[in-house]
């Protein structure tokens, strides 16, 4: 029989798996109290709730979220970083933790949408660039045929306007020394 303590649990998971964008499964193996609580403030930091989760309950909240795939990364001591807003910002934080602390997190995988995504793929979301990097990237790559094809329909109205502009000239000179 779950006790009520349990069944509070799966639905809190449950619903956080509803809500966010992306949960991160990780392996927190082999980390201290201090880092552990160090790895939770910096999470809390970048906006990323991190939860120490029992695998039957995370797993029991997968299948009541219809998000049964996310049971294939929770393996061994599991805790789940759950990103609401970007997705790229727990994978960021995530990866930055790893390289200041050198500890052992290793990242078991993610779920963003109706997918899992292998921890390779989480390692390289991680070295993107950020959002608005990104955005100017690509208005600037949505740009550029518009400016080449301004430039080719200018050209003939500035060859003709520096043709007039030297008749002028010419007839000026030609009226002045006359």
């Amino acid at each position: 029989m779950p006790t009520q303590a349990k069944v509070d649990r799966v639905s809190e998971l449950k619903e956080k798996l509803e809500r966010c964008s992306i949960a991160v499964s990780t392996n927190y193996a082999g980390i201290g109290v201090n880092d552990m609580t160090d790895l939770r403030r910096r999470m809390r930091d970048a906006g990323v709730e991190f939860t120490v989760v029992k695998n039957n309950l995370m797993k029991l909240a997968c299948d009541a979220s219809q998000r049964s795939q996310a049971k294939s990364i929770v393996e061994g001591p599991t805790a789940i970083a759950f990103g609401y807003d970007d997705p790229t910002a727990v994978p960021k934080a995530l990866a930055e933790f790893i390289r200041t602390t050198r500890l052992p997190l290793d990242i078991q995988g993610a779920v963003m949408g109706e997918g899992v995504l292998p921890p390779a793929d989480v390692n390289r979301m991680a070295a993107l660039p950020a959002k608005p990097q990104l955005v100017a990237s690509l208005l600037g790559q949505l740009q550029a045929p518009l400016q080449r094809l301004l430039g080719a329909l200018n050209g003939p109205l500035q060859n003709l306007d520096g043709l007039l502009q030297a008749r002028i000239r010419q007839l000026e000179s030609a009226g002045a020394s006359e």
